[in-house]
């Protein structure tokens, strides 16, 4: 049974409790003696943990921890370099016999992947130049089953059950309302762009029905989803016999919304809509993280250091609306 969960954690708390392995693995320290470090996470949010000095007995058992698995732990909480962190005393996996219900300890998405997914598709339904809606009402429909559960990455932003479509629809939602800002971009190019930037993360990363990954894919390391991306767009439209001009913007779209080389876009964006998809994904995800930060941070207080903000510690002010509309409840 669920007692506590990550975002009501205080330093110099001791506790037992059950969490959900985001990562783990048994490493040597500076001293030479080996240690766990291991991501737990629940639907409240992740936290780093060590287990100190693992002797060789124990190593086995620890070892044989992967992402995915639910384990029962005995810790205490620390702060390293002003962010919370456990240490772990006792730690073992949970069996049937402790009644974890799966659903208290996996973040989910604010809202369901039913509703985002109708929501993204009558976008997609609403779009006026035929070849684009064709492409992407079939990417959608195809992909229907996977993208109810899928997270947008494995730790980072959109870690979570329904993640890719929660980041999708942010994205397209902020899309709508700059094409009446900036009318020079193309509102059908922009969403299907949006619906196709990140659709390969489903080949790219391995992921459970719980939306927790485990890894990447053998293709998702050797050519990640930026050119999986390319590979499902060329071949789709050829099978639907788009236009080569809107096949290839779209493939653009894809190589180039990580922007720089090393991020692993082989060109910079080179039409409007190419462009504005940068942003909008750079936004949602930087969003995300500063909301996920704002949330277990109290009003006058500073967050943890959030590691996509160049480990920046961000002040939640005490004053104005503050919308925890988003915000995970027990």
């Amino acid at each position: 049974m669920k007692n506590l969960y990550i975002k009501d954690l205080k330093e110099g708390q001791d506790f037992i409790d059950f969490f959900i392995v985001r990562a783990s693995g048994v490493k040597i320290g500076s001293n030479g003696k080996k240690y766990l470090d291991i991501t737990l996470g629940d639907k409240t949010g992740d936290l780093t943990a060590k287990k100190w000095d693992v002797s060789p007995s124990e190593e086995p058992a620890l070892e044989a921890i992967k992402a995915g698995d639910i384990v029962k732990i005995k810790a205490s909480v620390t702060v390293y370099r002003d962010a919370k962190q456990l240490r772990i005393t006792k730690i073992r996996v949970a069996v049937e016999q402790d009644g974890v219900d799966p659903m208290h300890l996996v973040k989910s998405a604010p809202e369901s992947g039913e509703e985002m997914y109708d929501f993204i598709y009558r976008k997609a339904i609403e779009m006026k130049d035929e070849e684009l809606r064709l492409m992407s009402t079939n990417i959608l429909s195809r992909n229907k089953g996977k993208l109810l559960y899928y997270p947008a990455a494995m730790r980072n932003h959109h870690a979570e059950l329904a993640g890719l479509l929660w980041h999708m629809k942010r994205m397209i939602m902020h899309a709508e309302v700059l094409v009446t800002v900036y009318p020079i971009l193309n509102r059908d190019l922009l969403v299907a762009g949006v619906i196709f930037h990140d659709i390969e993360k489903m080949t790219e990363i391995r992921s459970n029905e719980f939306g927790v990954s485990d890894g990447y894919s053998f293709e998702g390391r050797l050519l990640g989803h930026l050119v999986q991306g390319v590979k499902v767009i060329d071949e789709l439209a050829k099978e639907l016999g788009v236009s080569e001009e809107k096949s290839i913007m779209l493939q653009h779209m894809s190589i180039s919304h990580h922007y720089e080389p090393e991020f692993g876009s082989p060109k910079k964006p080179l039409f409007p809509e190419a462009e504005m998809l940068h942003y909008l994904d750079i936004m949602d995800a930087k969003m995300y993280d500063i909301e996920e930060a704002m949330s277990s941070t109290e009003p006058g207080e500073f967050s943890d250091r959030i590691w996509s903000m160049d480990n920046r510690t961000l002040y939640r002010a005490t004053f104005g609306n503050v919308d925890d509309s988003n915000k995970r409840e027990d």
